[in-house]
């Protein structure tokens, strides 16, 4: 038993990931979108966060996954550029698509994180063994998660939850700037 320590729950919860999931709008997006007379025009997408999903799977052959509950082609065009295969657009009840992918998978939930930042990602924070959101998540979602982001959406928390894996991964979350607050199990 790792008792209160929050670098060695932190450790041992990074230590089996496998696949790193994440909402779209809101993480790797500010959650603004711009219309035109055609419908979606433009999102905006930190190039921090495409580094960190190829740091990921380069380091520690950690793949990403996107769910997202709209049906966005620039959202796709996005996760192929980033070759990422994991992708679930319109996904209405994203914690049956988590089942479906671990089922698909054989993962564990064990082996899963993901950040989100609304509720509708709720479901799936409370089934992974390692949660965060962005830092302007909703309130909920900042409370029910282990770790809060210093970055927004958008503009790196994506980046930020990735490297804290790598670093637990590789050199001990002990070595990295960040603060964790380990969400502990009633």
């Amino acid at each position: 038993m790792l008792g209160n320590d929050p670098f060695a729950i932190f450790i041992e919860k990074a230590t089996p990931i496998r696949l790193l999931l994440t909402d779209c709008d809101g993480v790797l997006t500010d959650a603004g979108v711009y219309y035109s007379e055609h419908g979606e025009a433009l999102k905006r997408f930190s190039m921090r966060d495409g580094m960190g999903v190829e740091r990921l799977q380069q380091l520690l052959g950690i793949e990403t996954g996107i769910i997202t509950g709209e049906h966005s082609p620039i959202v796709a065009r996005r996760a192929a550029k980033l070759g990422i295969t994991e992708l679930y657009l319109g996904a209405k009840d994203k914690h049956q698509s988590l089942l479906d992918l671990l089922a698909r998978r054989q993962l564990g939930p064990e082996q899963v994180a993901y950040i989100g930042d609304d509720y509708n990602d709720e479901a799936i924070l409370r089934a992974v063994s390692f949660s965060a959101c962005p830092a302007d998540a909703l309130p909920g979602i900042r409370q029910l998660v282990d770790y809060v982001c210093q970055a927004y959406g958008g503009h790196g928390a994506f980046r930020e939850f990735a490297e804290l894996i790598i670093q637990a991964r590789t050199t001990g979350v002990s070595q990295i700037g960040y603060q964790y607050t380990p969400r502990l199990a009633p």
